[in-house]
């Protein structure tokens, strides 16, 4: 559970963000008083569309209000719904000129009386109010929701969108509504977490912290806990159990939508908040493909991203839409209006119509790989060769522990599993017996073999490194035809000063080069791989406490006695290669 937080009055953190909406986008005014984001100027032919529920959940609501979704929003305090009198002076007031308000709601208690309450106020003056409440979390079954209902999740936020772009058109009060509840019949959603989120201001839940290996399956938006609490340690495991409670109709409890026979479907994958861009790609990718090969549904339609959040949550949710003909015409099916125009913060999707159509008439075009190995009259003994190299790579790799910690501690903890991964690469590739006669062929394809495996600046380094060892063992080596250690040593130094054309890194810098270059120099002086390691790991220990000049370490104020993970690399491998 993440207790931190940069703004930790929760009263001053609600109206800061309100603010923001306006800021970013300034086609919407602030209610301060009312805590209310709404349309400066909106077509009186249209139906408003209002929403809005407690904050914690943005950019629902306030950033969906914006021209083709919302008309006006009203944010209660975190998690706790808006008061009727918020919320009847922005259907009265805020709303501006319509031809009727269509209020979307979630399925809550506080948000359905709330809103109800207010409805009911307008249209004792005489004002065209619709309320319609959106539920679809199948976290909590049939029997134990019993009148409640289903609880309403991100799922919303596609019906405010179709039904946004339905208003834009002109449509009436009655159609957008009738529209709003087909959606939401039509809808399916389940959250997980891997923990509860902390509100605040607040002092915390410590009861409700998950175990190290258990996620919460059947989250909801507002802290609450789901329907069971699951150790699972593999994400497609967790993806089908979601999937079979979302689509299983063994589960007649849960079971809402019939995917048999029906082919066109919406998906929504929502970061509750925690969940970096990059995992909630990975996610999204395992979903994509496990509804494909297991249920076969291929979504006509993908969203993924940040659309209801509860607050930070380390969690997300899967949104199903069954696609069905609306029955209002062409241009108006559920997929165009999705694809309609808008502006508001909070859909963020862009990609066009036509780019979702040439998915089914545009397969990618094959690479085609090819790439030329060089070649030189070299020969060198593959054996030799082999058990020279391949101790080192097992050294290497056995240290990537040690590298790693010290990474850790001065740099971005990514340079012993980089070295380790590139190591592992050659060590497959020597093992597979690729290693030619020829030392510039098994070079070259060694720099291959570490440009596509060992990524981070190493990765760069190495890459460079090997490639001109290429070049100068096939320039520094005219009429000869046996790769002996003098070649090597001279081919090697030179490789070294051709670096220089990429990296300024030099002795005394705090990089590999502090253990790269007496490695080099000794085994070009004194032709003997053990002189030259020992050297090497004598460069390696004085990085002890010497001030960097490259890298991110020269952020770090206080480095100690830790030497420089690079060097270290360099020191194990050619000790390694010595057999020492």
């Amino acid at each position: 559970m993440m207790n931190k937080h940069f703004i930790n009055d929760p009263t001053d953190l609600v109206m800061a963000a309100l603010k923001a909406a306006k800021y970013a986008n300034p086609s919407v005014a602030l209610d301060e008083v009312n805590k209310i984001i709404y349309r400066k100027s909106s077509s009186p032919d249209t139906v408003a569309l209002v929403s809005g529920g407690g904050a914690g959940h943005e950019p629902s609501f306030t950033g969906f209000v914006g021209e083709g979704i919302l008309r006006a929003a009203v944010s209660g305090t975190i998690f706790a719904s808006p008061s009727v009198k918020q919320i009847y002076n922005c259907i009265s007031q805020r709303a501006g000129a319509n031809t009727g308000v269509l209020l979307i709601v979630m399925n809550y208690t506080g948000d359905v009386l709330h809103f109800g309450l207010a409805t009911e106020k307008a249209r004792a003056l005489g004002l065209n109010v619709e309320m319609v409440v959106v539920g679809e979390d199948v976290g909590v079954g049939r029997e134990k929701s019993g009148k409640v209902g289903r609880r309403g999740m991100a799922g919303t936020v596609l019906v405010q969108k179709i039904v946004g772009a339905l208003a834009a058109t002109g449509a009436g009060l009655s159609q957008t509504a009738e529209l709003a509840r087909l959606i939401t019949r039509n809808l399916v959603t389940l959250g997980s977490a891997l923990d509860h989120v902390h509100i605040p201001g607040t002092t915390g839940m410590q009861e409700c912290v998950l175990e190290e290996n258990e996620i919460e399956l059947g989250m909801g938006i507002h802290n609450e806990r789901g329907c069971r609490r699951m150790k699972i340690s593999q994400v497609s495991r967790l993806i089908n159990a979601m999937l079979m409670q979302l689509l299983d109709k063994s589960d007649k409890d849960r079971n809402y939508l019939d995917v048999k026979d029906h082919k066109e479907w919406v998906l929504m994958i929502n970061n509750l908040g925690g969940v970096s861009p990059l995992e909630l790609g990975g996610i999204t990718a395992k979903v994509v493909d496990r509804l494909a090969a297991q249920y076969k549904v291929k979504p006509l339609r993908i969203y993924t991203g940040t659309f209801m959040t509860s607050l930070n949550g380390s969690g997300f949710s899967i949104t199903l839409l069954r696609v069905v003909d609306t029955g209002l015409g062409p241009g108006k099916d559920m997929i165009s209006l999705l694809d309609a125009a808008h502006e508001t913060l909070g859909w963020t999707a862009s990609v066009k119509p036509s780019t979702w159509a040439s998915v089914k008439t545009s397969p990618p075009c094959p690479l085609e790989e090819f790439e030329q190995i060089p070649t030189s009259c070299l020969k060198m003994d593959t054996a030799h060769f082999s058990q020279i190299v391949s101790p080192g790579l097992q050294k290497l790799i056995a240290a990537e522990p040690l590298l790693t910690r010290f990474d850790t501690l001065v740099g971005d903890g990514d340079c012993g599993i980089g070295l380790k991964r590139g190591a592992q690469a050659v060590q497959a590739f020597i093992s597979t017996g690729r290693v030619s006669s020829d030392p510039v062929s098994t070079i070259s394809q060694l720099a291959n073999v570490v440009e596509e495996n060992m990524d981070g600046t190493s990765g760069a380094l190495f890459s460079i490194y090997l490639n001109a060892l290429v070049k100068a063992l096939r320039d520094d080596s005219p009429g000869k035809t046996h790769a002996d250690i003098g070649t090597w040593s001279k081919a090697a130094l030179t490789a070294m000063h051709e670096m220089g054309r990429y990296t300024p890194a030099q002795p005394g810098d705090r990089t590999l080069m502090d253990a790269l270059h007496p490695f080099l120099q000794t085994l070009h002086e004194k032709k003997d791989l053990t002189a030259a390691a020992r050297s090497a790991r004598r460069g390696a220990e004085n990085t002890k406490g010497m001030m960097p000049r490259l890298g991110r370490t020269v952020y770090i104020d206080h480095i100690g006695d830790i030497p420089d993970p690079g060097a270290v690399g360099i020191a194990v491998l050619a000790e390694g290669l010595a057999g020492i």
